[in-house]
């Protein structure tokens, strides 16, 4: 199902993801943490309802003797997809709940929290101790989540207001764009047992690649203002038909977040709207988006395996969750963190992959269809919780990920001349 880490200190390695929670939630009223802007976005409260839903119904009914949940109708409300352990309260609907309140969803928190410290500081089962560690990571995903979703419900209101008091990132320069040769043949991808993964990133397996160049660089924003310059959301023969129909559909003339200003393009940011940084990774933008991108430059995107044979021999290291920011900082090369890359890979399971029997399988499984696979991380992605082999996926239209792309191209042509940045 999942490989876990070796037993070590799991009560503060709980407290510490808990305690971030709460963190990104403080600066937060409790009207911004009951709005739900859009049926993908979920309340905040919401958020720090479920992760503590996770625990209780998956290590502390089971495996904690006399445990008594909180509250018998938060199995209902705090459910998200898990059919395997009851019904659940529409997605969509979850703005509609104002009660319980965010006084309520902390005492919620800390009823969780004090059971849990009974658990992890008992005698601890090997599988307690993996679906731990499982708990932990699903709730760093829902940290990401609750920046993502909280920016989106700020940006729908008109007076635009900043989610806190964050340091604008350095203006800078990003540098040109280079290129990583690979030499291609068989290499093997998938999480190889060490360290915890999810089931998703497993069996490694063996893959054939053909002799390729992957960008040394994420695609700016002054990337993306030369497409847009160009016409590329004009131009129907870069896009695919589903991607030029919702362009259409969506009126779609520039990623999510940024507008047109006298002065040129703003954009919104957790910090507030400032100007277009063109050094920046562009974010916040479709696979639909990133496709016709690629196609207007000449290159294409990566494949998933493609960019993991280069990113499993870089350090783990760049843009992520610094809560001073927020936001990507300039483009530097490497292949983690400033945003989550759009490939061209579905998202579907590896050979051999087998969910687990019960509930908890359907954590990644039931996804695998009509999905998309990113990889490396944001700047909202909590540090210690991606890796080479991680998988990300959202649907091909969805913008309000922080989500960017990296150009790919078989390396006899990588040089184009369709192409404009190489």
């Amino acid at each position: 199902m999942l490989q876990t880490q070796p037993r070590g200190d799991v009560r503060t390695r709980y407290d510490s993801v808990r305690a971030l929670t709460e963190q990104l939630a403080a600066p937060l009223s409790a009207e911004d943490q009951t709005v739900q802007s859009m049926p993908d976005v979920s309340p905040t409260k919401w958020h720090r309802g479920h992760t503590s839903w996770f625990f209780e119904t998956f290590l502390l009914s089971p495996s904690l003797k006399g445990y008594e949940p909180f509250h018998p109708a938060y199995a209902y409300i705090f459910n998200s997809y898990y059919e395997a352990v009851g019904a659940r309260h529409p997605r969509a609907e979850r703005g509609l709940i104002s009660r319980p309140g965010i006084a309520e969803v902390a005492s919620y928190r800390r009823h969780v929290d004090g059971a849990m410290a009974d658990l992890l500081d008992g005698d601890l089962d090997e599988s307690v101790a993996a679906l731990a560690e499982l708990g932990c990571n699903h709730e760093q995903q829902h940290q990401e989540l609750l920046l993502m979703d909280i920016k989106h419900v700020l940006y729908a209101s008109p007076l635009l207001p900043s989610y806190a008091d964050l340091a604008a990132p350095e203006r800078g320069q990003s540098p040109p764009l280079g290129w990583i040769e690979h030499q291609g043949g068989e290499v093997e991808v998938g999480h190889a047992g060490a360290g915890f993964a999810f089931d998703n990133e497993t069996p490694r397996h063996r893959v054939l690649l053909s002799p390729y160049a992957l960008a040394d660089r994420s695609v700016t924003c002054g990337d993306w203002l030369a497409f847009m310059d160009d016409g590329g959301y004009e131009r129907p023969e870069f896009w695919l038909s589903d991607g030029w129909a919702e362009v259409g559909q969506q009126g779609w003339r520039a990623p999510l977040y940024w507008w047109p200003d006298e002065g040129g393009w703003r954009v919104f940011t957790l910090g507030g709207d400032r100007p277009v940084n063109p050094a920046e990774p562009v974010c916040h933008v479709s696979y639909y988006e990133a496709d016709a991108f690629a196609h207007w430059q000449g290159s294409r995107l990566p494949t998933e395996a493609e960019w993991e044979a280069v990113a499993a021999s870089q350090p783990v290291a760049g843009d992520l969750l610094d809560t001073t920011s927020l936001h990507p900082r300039p483009a530097r090369p490497g292949l983690f963190g400033g945003v989550w890359e759009w490939t061209q890979s579905a998202y579907s399971p590896y050979p051999g992959f087998r969910a687990a029997p019960g509930a908890v399988g359907e954590y990644n499984g039931k996804f695998m269809v009509n999905q998309y696979v990113l990889r490396g991380g944001s700047c909202a992605t909590p540090r210690g919780h991606v890796r080479a082999t991680y998988r990300n996926f959202f649907s091909a239209r969805s913008r309000w990920a922080f989500s960017g792309l990296r150009l790919a191209a078989d390396r006899d042509g990588r040089v184009s001349t369709a192409g404009r940045l190489a």
